[in-house]
């Protein structure tokens, strides 16, 4: 088995959760950082962390790192990295990001260009020609540069992690995908508690949460970059993990997932997109505005990213609708609202100061995640017979 040091980008704020899932896939953490978090696997976890990491946006085999203050170090630097391991002669090669944070470097296209140049000088050197007819399999690389410190890592995963492969029709401002799951793994919801999103757009929180309850992993309807890759990760590896996959699902689970929207198209969206996940058994889904929002179970979840102005136009509603957010949430009984929102004066509306308040970077949008924490459910009375004695 190749050891492999493997880098899982996610959305600032989400590391911990992020960190939390790779562990729990059995894997070393070795570094978390802003953005990303790095762990120690080998070929089989390449393929197991695409496949099943819910909160990742990629995973990148790291090359190498070296630090780079000019463009000649920048240069140097990537020649030295082992790329023949990696990139074939016949290999279709380019640097598709380049990020760079507090370093002296800063121009993302200089960046690309020069360690592409790096790249062909150190391959040419390696197989002994001096022209690449890159007609073969793609190989995307990705570079941090984090105050002067150059990360270089092969993206295995092609396009985000967040496409599922479920969501072909979207909403106006749709949250992505991995983001929807980080937010719900970040509350105490499982799937024996009621769940409900009352601006539910494209679905996107409840077919996450459903995927939970079934234990779906979220990778298994859609391909990777790497997949093609057999000198990195043969087809046994893909194979064995989308297998693995298949024997966990689990679609006798009964959970009791809601969404509602207040537009019927949108409404329509979600059903077809739950039925894309292959989860439109356990949600249901149905038109509803916010005001009429009410539930006779205890301590369910409100769970929802509702509208926050982001045209001019829309702003002028945000107070009264945050209001009728704060009353229903208050007529709902011992349950618990998680709310993603860019709207500065959410917590006045709502009339009630959050328990917890996150801030997370929703793409470029700064958010935040008020958490409104109800009382936890009684635990269940133990039984009074034990060992075959009656009380």
């Amino acid at each position: 088995m190749k050891k492999l040091e493997l880098i899982a980008p996610c959305h600032f704020g989400m590391e911990a959760v992020l960190k939390k899932e790779i562990v729990n896939l059995g894997y070393d953490v070795t570094e978390v950082s802003d953005g990303r978090v790095t762990f120690l696997g080998d070929e089989e976890a390449l393929c197991r962390a695409n496949i099943f990491l819910r909160t990742a946006e990629r995973i990148l085999i790291k090359v190498g790192s070296f630090h780079a203050e000019t463009f000649e170090e920048l240069f140097q630097g990537t020649k030295t990295l082992p790329w023949e391991e990696y990139i074939p002669a016949d290999g279709r090669f380019w640097v598709a990001k380049a990020a760079s944070v507090k370093s002296k470097l800063f121009s993302p296209s200089d960046i690309q260009s020069i360690m592409k140049k790096a790249m062909v000088e150190r391959l040419k050197e390696r197989y002994g020609i001096n022209w690449f007819q890159e007609d073969g399999e793609s190989f995307p690389v990705r570079v941090f540069l984090m105050k002067d410190e150059a990360t270089v890592g092969l993206d295995s995963t092609g396009e985000s992690l967040h496409k599922r492969g479920y969501r072909k029709l979207t909403a106006k401002a749709p949250i992505a995908e991995n983001l929807a799951a980080a937010l719900i793994l970040l509350t105490p919801w499982n799937r024996d508690r009621i769940l409900v999103d009352p601006f539910c757009g494209s679905g996107t929180f409840p077919i996450e949460a459903a995927m939970m309850a079934a234990n779906m992993a979220p990778g298994m309807k859609r391909n990777f970059t790497a997949e093609k890759w057999e000198h990195v990760a043969g087809r046994k590896f893909w194979r064995d993990a989308l297998e693995e996959a298949g024997e966990l699902v689990d679609l006798t689970a009964r959970p009791d997932i809601q969404g509602y929207d207040i537009d019927d198209r949108m409404v329509s969206i979600a059903r077809e997109n739950a039925k894309l996940a292959g989860v439109d058994g356990l949600i249901h889904f149905q038109r509803r505005e916010v005001a009429s929002l009410s539930h006779p179970k205890k301590y369910g979840f409100l769970i929802t990213n509702p509208p926050y102005g982001e045209r001019l136009q829309d702003k002028e509603g945000l107070p009264a609708l945050y209001r009728t957010i704060g009353e229903r949430f208050r007529a709902l009984d011992s349950w618990s609202m998680y709310l993603l929102t860019a709207y500065e004066n959410a917590e006045k509306e709502i009339g009630r100061k959050a328990d917890k308040n996150r801030k997370i970077y929703n793409g470029m949008l700064k958010t935040y995640y008020y958490q409104f924490l109800g009382p936890k459910p009684p635990r269940p009375e133990k039984s009074m017979e034990r060992h075959g004695e009656r009380s």
